[in-house]
């Protein structure tokens, strides 16, 4: 390989060409392109910065924008000849330019270097993914606040340590698959306020000795300020560990998620049914039918785990300011965007066709003794300690295993055994439907504090 093809942006310093494997091997182009939008907008705002401070006249600032604008194009058309010999998205772009409008595509790196470029590309790209990624879990919340009010009278078992507890409304369950999707949604724009920080001016570490407007930049790029100090604004990553580290806990809560559509999906529970599209047939047992989607959503929530590790492991060592170890932040960083966007919709596609079969979430929820509990309240309220109430209640379920009974289904008499404090008024408790109804306050389970849930989630989307 020539020097002609190699080193050939700064051959100056370099008395023999690179090799062709360490060429190959230094190059990010092929995975960093797909800022190619990104860095074509920064350098059109940098080039206007420059003519608004004399360093560009007007015809170079119009000849540089106009050319970008056709490099775009190409590459939106799959026109563009990506080298790795230029090694990254901005050489190759900077390349094009200076071929196709002289002199002046030579001018535009004024004033700013590959450091401050490629922090600027990545925050820039990541601000716009984060806003598709919030849009999406937007979308799957109004999905599953549809769905809870649709089922804000569906009963179904409520668990803990995966066994009966107390019974539950399926649309409450629903909408707490909603506060964490909030809190996620939340999260993500809490971030992006310390992404939309323009490195942009920076140059290599120092600054730069040319009159920079940062402020302009700024503006013209929809950042709220610049970085307060160059040192900082081009080596550290932590706005992309950061957002991986909220991509996590969307992850982990689609996991969650995902591991319960397993279960209900499953013949020993059979509470909903998946619709086909999102599932897959076996090879050799044709009765199969495996949730698939939600399966790989929870594989792929380790995926999105081991980047953020990665991540954390690549910054911990470097000293200021920037250090070729940057160049492996993007593909850690941009296979967690692809894989939170394809498994948040994935999900906001899947839960409105959610199908649930409520007589067997009913029916699930008169075993267990799920009702207990109201059986203590209910003798609390009638004047009984509640640590005897608790003893009482473990008498009457003892009882009932060994008689195969639920607590509805023993006679007046039956219960009376256990406490005279019981009268007939006791079944409008130890009914599953009296048991969600009397947890009628804020956060509770009744059908009525669900349809106000849902109300003021659905509100909130609205005012996004």
């Amino acid at each position: 390989m020539s020097q002609d093809s190699t080193n050939q942006q700064w051959g100056g310093r370099f008395s023999e060409a690179t090799d062709a494997f360490v060429a190959r091997f230094t190059a990010s182009v092929d995975f960093d392109q797909r800022m190619f939008r990104q860095d074509i907008q920064g350098s059109v705002a940098h080039a206007k910065m420059l003519c608004a401070v004399g360093v560009l006249t007007t015809t170079e600032r119009d000849d540089i924008v106009r050319g970008l604008e056709e490099i775009r194009m190409q590459i939106e058309r799959g026109q563009f000849q990506w080298s790795v010999a230029l090694e990254d998205v901005h050489m190759n772009i900077e390349a094009a330019l200076t071929e196709k409008i002289g002199l002046a595509g030579k001018k535009l790196h004024t004033g700013r270097s590959r450091n401050d470029q490629v922090a600027t590309d990545i925050r820039l790209y990541l601000r716009d993914e984060i806003d598709f990624i919030a849009t999406e879990i937007s979308r799957l919340q109004t999905g599953l606040i549809t769905l809870a009010e649709q089922e804000s009278e569906t009963i179904m078992p409520g668990f803990t340590h995966l066994q009966t507890a107390q019974p539950v409304t399926f649309g409450h369950h629903l909408l707490a698959w909603n506060e964490m999707l909030q809190r996620d949604y939340e999260r993500l724009l809490d971030c992006r306020k310390r992404i939309n920080i323009l490195p942009l001016g920076s140059a290599a570490l120092a600054g730069t000795t040319y009159p920079l407007d940062r402020h302009m930049t700024a503006e013209l790029l929809g950042f709220d300020r610049p970085c307060e100090n160059s040192l900082d604004a081009v080596s550290d990553r932590d706005f992309a560990i950061e957002f991986c580290a909220a991509a996590s806990l969307v992850l982990t809560h689609l996991s969650r998620a995902s591991e319960e559509l397993i279960l209900w999906t499953s013949a020993q529970f059979d509470f909903i049914n998946l619709p086909d599209r999102f599932c897959t047939g076996s090879s050799i047992m044709p009765q199969k039918k495996n949730p698939d989607v939600p399966e790989l959503v929870r594989g792929k929530t380790g995926r999105v785990n081991g980047n953020l590790i990665s991540l954390l492991t690549l910054m911990k060592g470097q000293p200021l300011a920037y250090n070729k170890d940057n160049q492996e932040d993007k593909e850690p960083l941009f296979d967690t965007i692809d894989t939170v966007k394809g498994c948040v919709r994935a999900f906001a596609d899947m839960v409105p066709a959610l199908q649930p079969k409520r007589d067997n979430m009913r029916r699930a929820a008169l075993q267990g003794f799920a009702t207990a509990t109201d059986l203590a309240d209910y003798l609390v309220r009638k004047g009984l300690p509640f640590r005897d109430a608790h003893e009482v209640v473990g008498k009457s379920v003892a009882a009932g295993i060994a008689s195969n009974k639920d607590l509805s289904e023993m006679s007046l008499a039956e219960l009376q055994t256990f406490s005279d404090l019981i009268s007939s008024d006791v079944f409008d408790v130890l009914t599953l439907e009296g048991s969600v109804q009397a947890r009628d306050h804020i956060g509770g389970t009744a059908p009525a504090q669900v349809r106000a849930a849902a109300q003021r989630a659905r509100e909130m989307i609205k005012t996004r």
